[in-house]
């Protein structure tokens, strides 16, 4: 049964820090696939309100990413950054950039933690300024993480079906 959105757990910590966990059904190795497979990236990253598109994903130190969400009326908001660490399947440093206000970078490390069958992502959020921390936090980005998270929880089960068969 995946986890209900209420299990995402959402803070600011410090002056410049958001850090988001979640707990998933699903062993580390499955989870680290989903999360650097580019095919299954439109299925759960961002809002179902939008479409998802992978422009690019390298998913290698110095490899770049960019995601396209896409409204139903054809507005575009795009994403990029750079992996700068991959440790599979424990561990992914990057860079996060919302195109809409470019130059306002910020630094994430998602950490797989193998719970036996079960799998924690911790991901921690460093933001150049207090200011773009506490904007990015009244931007909607807990709803939208949330969202995500619940749709990357459906995305793990039914991988976990298809590999049961």
């Amino acid at each position: 049964m995946p986890a209900t959105e209420s299990s995402t757990k959402f803070s600011a910590r410090g002056d410049r820090e958001i850090v988001i966990t979640r707990e998933f059904d699903a062993p580390r190795e499955l989870v680290f696939k989903a999360i650097t497979d580019p095919t299954l990236i439109p299925k759960w990253w961002g809002p179902r309100r939008y479409e998802t598109i992978v422009d690019k994903m390298d998913v290698r130190p110095g490899g770049a990413w960019r995601f396209i969400n896409r409204a139903a009326d054809g507005g575009e908001h795009g994403f990029n950054g750079v992996y700068r660490e991959i440790v599979p399947p424990e561990k992914i440093v990057q860079t996060f950039e919302w195109e809409g206000l470019p130059g306002h970078i910020s630094v994430e490390t998602l950490i797989l933690e193998d719970l036996g069958g079960r799998t924690r992502i911790t991901t921690t959020s460093v933001f150049d300024t207090k200011e773009d921390r506490d904007g990015m936090m009244q931007s909607g980005a807990e709803s939208g993480a949330r969202e995500t998270w619940e749709r990357f929880a459906e995305v793990l089960e039914g991988l976990k079906r298809k590999t049961a068969r």
